[in-house]
């Protein structure tokens, strides 16, 4: 597996298309990637917000794996209008992060991306996070409060919970965040054996950024904007999945404590979904 970007092929060699294409995926006309990626979307009703997002998906990604929350609308069938090789996984579980373990698993690519269905991502930004990885890292996480970064959909309750919740991660767990509950983030494949996930909703996001941490692995932060989300309304409810996030944070630091007294595998079980 290749972990760096290339001159792209110049000259007499681009007559050579299909031999190059097996080869690199082109993402300007001097630099290409070798490394497949794969972008995971969880979606539920979102059927109107899917042609933005593919819309500002690089056209060099590998696979998009949508998976599907049992929507009632047309969202599946937008996403196959859309991009008639999309991956559809048919999620079997509820809540994003039960959708995203689904989304993982389906994935064939050696670098994962988390995109958001509600419009509020630019998928442009990939190129960000997989030159971040590309370049040495393990785990890219977007943050919107990095130089460069920012958001147009944070109420003053919710940025100053996430400043609350990452200062309290920073501390028990040795972190330098900018940003925690965050959905927009990518990582090598490989990862998924270093880190057990093993809930089911919004917390997710900050599971999976204590258990990088815990893992060892080499996390650079990506300065990202989130926009306002385009159509509909987000599940997310600032109290309760701030206290989810709590509850995560202080299970991560006791299971910490707990595995220095007696070492012991940690795991839960989660049922993939069927895939289309």
């Amino acid at each position: 597996m290749s972990s760096f970007l290339r001159p792209t092929a110049t000259g007499r060699e681009l007559t050579e298309p299909s031999r190059i294409a097996a080869q690199y995926r082109a993402i300007t006309s001097h630099l290409a990637i070798t490394p497949p990626v794969s972008v995971v979307i969880p979606a539920m009703n979102e059927a109107e917000n899917l042609p933005y997002v593919f819309k500002t998906l690089p056209e060099w990604i590998h696979e998009v794996v949508l998976v599907d929350g049992n929507s009632t609308d047309n969202t599946v069938e937008v996403a196959r209008e859309l991009r008639p090789d999309v991956k559809v996984v048919k999620q079997v579980g509820k809540g994003k992060g039960d959708a995203l373990i689904s989304g993982f698993a389906a994935c064939t690519g050696d670098i994962i991306v988390m995109v958001d269905a509600d419009g509020s991502a630019d998928g442009q930004e990939i190129v960000s996070y997989v030159s971040a990885l590309v370049g040495g890292a393990d785990f890219a996480k977007g943050s919107r409060f990095a130089n460069g970064g920012g958001t147009d959909d944070m109420t003053t309750i919710r940025r100053l919970g996430n400043w609350a919740l990452c200062t309290l991660v920073n501390r028990k767990f040795g972190a330098r965040y900018t940003d925690l509950c965050y959905g927009y983030n990518a990582f090598w494949r490989h990862c998924l054996d270093k880190i057990t996930l093993d809930c089911t909703g919004f917390e997710i996001e900050t599971l999976i950024n204590i258990r990088v941490v815990k893992a060892g692995l080499k996390v650079q932060e990506v300065p990202s904007h989130e926009y306002n989300r385009i159509h509909g309304v987000s599940n997310l409810n600032a109290v309760r999945d701030g206290i989810r996030v709590l509850k995560v944070i202080l299970r991560e630091k006791s299971l910490g404590k707990a595995a220095r007294r007696r070492p012991a595998p940690f795991s839960v079980n989660i049922p993939r979904g069927e895939v289309s």
